[in-house]
């Protein structure tokens, strides 16, 4: 009787109802509490739900600079000297192309040589196809060779169309050379700038001219430029014909131009032809 006085007791005393007896279950064991002052009891959790520490969103540190200022000091300098460089052949490129273009002045008369040396040929500006009257015509140019045989006997050449061969090598090349687009463009238009009307050479430039073209016609000769000993070249202009569906009729008639028969010297034929058959027959 004592003995269930005092369990009734301590049931009253923690407030958690007593399993009846014989029925096999156990009363839920008593929660485990902690002394804060007690080194040895082991941490409580942490509670997540607050506010995070300044202190761990600071990440990963940040490089104190990008771009060039990233690079060492001497690859500093050698990226800065390169792009001086590249900037100074930009300026000197861009007032060299607009002194070429722009109307005559006193610095063109004065380095008008050492801008077209400097623009020729690889910086050419053609701006015909923005003036008021486009270029209507097609230019070719044609050679012809007085041949001399081994016996002696001389026979001249039908004039041999050079500007449909480059048309014919340029034809469906998706990347044609640029002297067969513009070699004997820039030679008529150099040897017509440097000769008057009735062919008279303007100098210096003008014999410069002549053998330009007696060299491009030699080289287009091919082996039979062994036995070339003169030459004469011309100029075939056609208007090109107006569109079917317009109104205006212009002559598409051919018009030429005759240079003067050249002799060929031994310095105007290509390197490696056989010149004994033109000095056997001289």
């Amino acid at each position: 009787m004592d003995a269930y006085v005092e369990k009734g007791a301590a049931d009253a005393d923690d407030g958690r109802p007593t399993p009846p007896a014989g029925t096999g279950r156990q009363a839920p064991p008593d929660p485990v509490t902690t002394d804060p002052s007690d080194p040895s009891s082991p941490p409580e959790p942490s509670d997540s739900s607050g506010p995070p520490d300044p202190s761990d969103l600071s990440g990963p540190p940040e490089p104190s600079g990008g771009g060039i200022m990233a690079l060492s000091m001497p690859y500093q300098v050698v990226l800065a000297v390169a792009l001086a460089v590249v900037g100074v052949f930009a300026c000197v490129h861009l007032a060299m192309v607009f002194l070429h273009v722009a109307p005559s002045n006193t610095l063109t008369k004065r380095h008008g040589q050492a801008v077209d040396d400097w623009v020729y040929p690889e910086f050419e500006q053609n701006w015909k196809l923005f003036a008021p009257n486009p270029l209507q015509q097609n230019v070719s140019v044609e050679v012809r060779a007085e041949l001399v045989a081994a016996d002696g006997s001389r026979r001249t050449t039908g004039w041999i169309d050079l500007t449909a061969q480059d048309a014919e090598a340029i034809r469906h090349n998706p990347m044609p050379s640029h002297a067969q687009q513009n070699e004997l463009r820039r030679a008529v238009d150099f040897y017509f700038n440097s000769h008057s009307e009735d062919h008279t050479p303007n100098g210096m430039r003008g014999r410069l001219s002549e053998e330009y073209m007696r060299r491009i016609a030699m080289l287009r000769l091919g082996d039979r430029s062994g036995e070339a000993e003169r030459v004469q070249l011309r100029t075939v202009t056609r208007a090109v014909a107006a569109p079917a569906w317009g109104s205006e009729k212009n002559d598409t008639a051919p018009s030429y131009r005759d240079f003067p028969w050249w002799p060929v010297t031994d310095a105007d034929r290509p390197a490696g032809v056989d010149r004994s058959r033109t000095e056997a027959g001289r």
